[in-house]
């Protein structure tokens, strides 16, 4: 065994434009153009709800790494115990057994609705999820047809984009069989506020545009990257009734909306009182660490044994033994109802916001995912892109961190870690005022 003396430190050029040029040079077209800042800008280190550049400056993460980081950056609880399952068995394949994602899919399955025996596939992302979820459902029930909502992001795998509705997220040669339903959208929404003209869309749809008998329906409990578009009261009860109606089975992305983000629950479909047939996440499953999972009524997942489905890093021990850490941390420092909390404080200053500037259309959300959608006219509601943008690159200089969303790129999305403080609150309300007053 060789000493880990004898194996200096790699060296790190930590500089902007060294690390710029380097990705420019290196990094392949499909990874390098997702950037949201006209500067780059280089991430150094991380604690709870902070970030810190390259050059020391202090962030509030109001983005929380693309909804990632859920119980905060580095937080010592999940650090440490990744870190003792790493230095003990970094991986084992799933072809073997291990004690640490047994219990991580104990732990799961025990946050689902009772009265249903829950079983949990691990897989390495959300997307990865999202693939196996579209292939349980369709081997399940014999059906080839997918519902998706538009504005639906899913993921951008071949499969996991078939059932995205936003353009830009979209490539050719997906796999096809997939029709899009209007999205409830209780601000912009092609039938106005209500739930009842959306559901009746499902119906129309799967009359129209299917056979008849459907694979499932994939439905956000809250639309992410879709600009924070929570589904109305009776929605995801009503989508699940008349999906099921027509031989499928209903599907609930918790990828952005799981882990008590929503403040209310624990999973955003219990705002509904539904009971999905599979729940697909990730992303706050690991916090920060690679880990997805799919979790379905066992009897829905039986069939899949037929067939040969492996990922190679599903189960991952050490990414495993960090979700066992952060449902830990959710349960024992009352993540969610900090997340309620604190969430509802910010949705109440980005309404006062909107009183002061007339570029915001619409603040929405719930818990600590929220929305600021902005608008040329608030009477014809057209997008604002380039207003968005203007005050995005703003929220910089006032050490804000957060996200430009929404089919448009209209939207400010937050979703911080769900350790935000209400001392940040003010912070954050003061320095989304200043940029919105620095246009």
């Amino acid at each position: 065994m060789t000493n880990k003396q004898e194996h200096p430190p790699l060296p790190v050029d930590w500089s902007v434009n060294s690390t710029a040029d380097r990705r420019d040079r290196f990094y392949a077209a499909s990874q390098s153009k997702f950037v949201p800042f006209k500067e780059p800008i280089v991430f150094k280190r991380g604690s709870m709800q902070y970030l810190w550049d390259a050059e020391d400056n202090k962030y509030i993460d109001l983005l929380g790494m693309n909804v990632c980081i859920s119980v905060g950056h580095s937080h010592p609880v999940v650090v440490a115990a990744a870190t003792e399952q790493a230095q003990a068995l970094t991986h084992c394949t799933t072809m073997f057994y291990h004690p640490v994602p047994a219990h991580l899919a104990e732990e799961l399955a025990a946050t689902m609705p009772e009265g249903h025996d829950w079983v949990v596939h691990f897989t390495n992302s959300g997307a990865e999820a999202i693939d196996l979820a579209m292939t349980m459902a369709r081997t399940y029930t014999g059906n080839l047809d997918i519902l998706a909502l538009r504005t639906a992001y899913h993921g951008p795998t071949a499969a996991a984009q078939s059932i995205t509705g936003i353009s830009t997220w979209r490539h050719p040669g997906m796999p096809g069989n997939v029709a899009f339903v209007a999205e409830p959208n209780q601000y912009r929404g092609i039938f106005g506020p209500g739930t009842e003209p959306y559901l009746d869309e499902i119906e129309r749809t799967i009359a129209t545009s299917t056979n008849g008998q459907i694979a499932g329906m994939f439905v956000e409990s809250v639309q992410g990257y879709g600009g924070i578009i929570e589904m109305p009261p009776g929605y995801m009860k009503g989508a699940a009734e008349r999906v099921r109606a027509a031989g499928g089975l209903y599907v609930a992305d918790e990828v952005q909306s799981g882990f008590g983000r929503t403040g209310d629950n624990m999973w955003g479909f219990e705002a509904d009182g539904v009971v999905p047939d599979i729940v697909v996440m990730a992303k706050g499953i690991g916090n920060g660490f690679p880990l997805g999972a799919v979790v379905a009524k066992k009897s829905v997942a039986a069939p899949m044994a037929e067939r040969f489905l492996f990922h190679t890093y599903g189960a991952n021990p050490t990414s495993c033994a960090a979700g066992r850490a952060v449902l830990q941390v959710i349960r024992e420092d009352k993540v969610q109802q900090n997340a309620k909390e604190v969430g509802a404080d910010l949705l109440a200053r980005l309404n006062e916001l909107k009183t002061k500037h007339m570029a915001i259309g619409d603040v929405r959300g719930r818990g600590l995912m929220l929305a600021i959608e902005l608008v040329k006219d608030r009477k014809s509601k057209e997008p604002d892109r380039e207003t968005t943008a203007a005050v995005f690159e703003h929220c910089r200089t006032q050490g804000l961190i957060l996200s430009k969303s929404g089919p448009t790129q209209s939207c400010l999305r937050m979703v911080p870690p769900m350790c935000l403080s209400l001392k940040d609150v003010e912070q954050v309300a003061e320095g989304l005022d200043a940029a919105f007053s620095n246009l």
